[in-house]
Parts: C-alpha cells; structure tokens; sequence
C-alpha cells in the first residue's frame, strides 16, 4: 500500500474556502474597475471641474452602464469625494514625501516649493482641482466641501510645519512670521495659477520663482540662506 497521502477530491473541497475564494477575486475586481473609474473621474474634473462630474458621464467614458459606475459609489457625491481623495494621495506622493527625505530645515522647503512648482508647470495646461473646486464649492457647504477643504488644510499645516523647522534649525531670523511665511509662499502658487493658465502671461513661472527666492532672503537669517 502506498504510504503517499491520496489526492483530495475535488468535490472535498470545503464550500467555504470556494466561497471566499470567489467573494475575494470578486472584491478585487471591484477594486480595479472603481480604480479605473476614478482614474477618468480625475482626468474629467481637471478639465470640466468637480461639478461637471455625474454618473452618467463616468459611464460613458469608460463605457459602462449607469448602474455599473452607481455600484461603486451609490452617489455623485461620493464620486466626488473619491477623486478628492485620489487628487490628494498623488499630490502627496509627488510633494510631500519625496521632501521628506531632505534634511530639516530650509533644504526641507525649498524641496516642498520646488515639487510643488514642478506639478503646477504640468497643471497650468491640465487644471487644478484644489483651485477649481475652492471656486466651485467656496460657498456651499457639505461634504465635497469639507473634503476639499480637509485636503488642502492637510497640506498647508505640512508645509508650515516644515517652516517651523526651518526656524528651529536656525536657518530662519528669530522674529520670522512662520505663518506669514508659509502664507506667501502659497501666495505665490496661487498667483502663478491665475497668471499661467488664465491670464497666459509669460515669464510667470520665473516671477514665481524669483518670488521664493526673495521671500527667502527676508526671512532667512542672511542673504546666503538663499
């Protein structure tokens, strides 16, 4: 006799374990083609806004059935709020953390600038949805608001958080304005948004450079800080 354990059948399978297997490719699935639909969702809001996104627009650009796209997201509200967040996660990733690697400080904020300077060249042609939905939703609170307003709060703290650093480290004058600072270095996106892509005046990004750079003079503790 065979000391070799037999093979089990088939239909000795535990219908759970099937199950489970099957629920988790499904979950997966579910996960990849609401990824998909968020990915155009970002793509439509950078161009026609966070209000010109519906059910119904999403279905037809990535060629689904209405209550295909619902399924994912039970709401245009939710929809919204998911391309937030995506928004905010690659904003992250392309910022912030990369910034983090550099020492405290301001070799820490002047990377912060730089990274932040590097997308806004990319989206002076495509659009900014923390620009555009502040337009769209300034004035009318909900949640899409309060994600919106979440996100970006989010990112400005990072920011003046790596400014304290900054005079912590010494680099900044003692009676350096960490807020104020950290207020005009957003200033300055603000305005090269308004000034590239609406008003398409050239030179905008040097002049928003050459801004940074002089905010880092008067607040730095000498002139070589820049």
């Amino acid at each position: 006799m065979s000391s070799h354990p037999a093979s089990v059948p088939l239909e000795r399978i535990s219908p759970v374990s099937a199950v489970r297997s099957q629920s988790a490719r499904a979950s997966l699935k579910g996960q990849q083609t609401k990824a998909v639909i968020v990915e155009a969702a970002l793509g439509l809001a950078t161009q026609i806004g966070l209000e010109g996104l519906s059910i119904g627009v999403l279905a037809e650009v990535t060629r689904m059935s209405k209550s295909g796209v619902f399924a994912h997201f039970g709401s245009r509200e939710e929809l919204q709020i998911s391309v937030i967040r995506e928004y905010f996660s690659r904003f992250e990733q392309e910022i912030f953390y990369p910034a983090l690697h550099e020492p405290r400080g301001l070799p820490r904020v002047k990377a912060l600038f730089g990274n932040w300077m590097k997308r806004v060249a990319v989206e002076i042609q495509s659009g900014c949805i923390f620009i555009s939905g502040a337009v769209e939703f300034d004035d009318r609170p909900g949640p899409v608001r309060d994600a919106l307003a979440t996100s970006v709060q989010t990112w400005l703290n990072g920011l003046h958080r790596a400014v304290v650093l900054a005079k912590q480290c010494g680099h900044l004058r003692p009676d350096a304005d960490e807020q104020q600072m950290a207020f005009e270095i957003h200033g300055l996106i603000l305005a090269l948004h308004y000034e590239a892509r609406f008003l398409k005046n050239p030179g905008s990004i040097e002049r928003a450079n050459a801004g940074f750079q002089n905010i880092l003079v008067r607040y730095g503790v000498d002139a070589s800080t820049a």
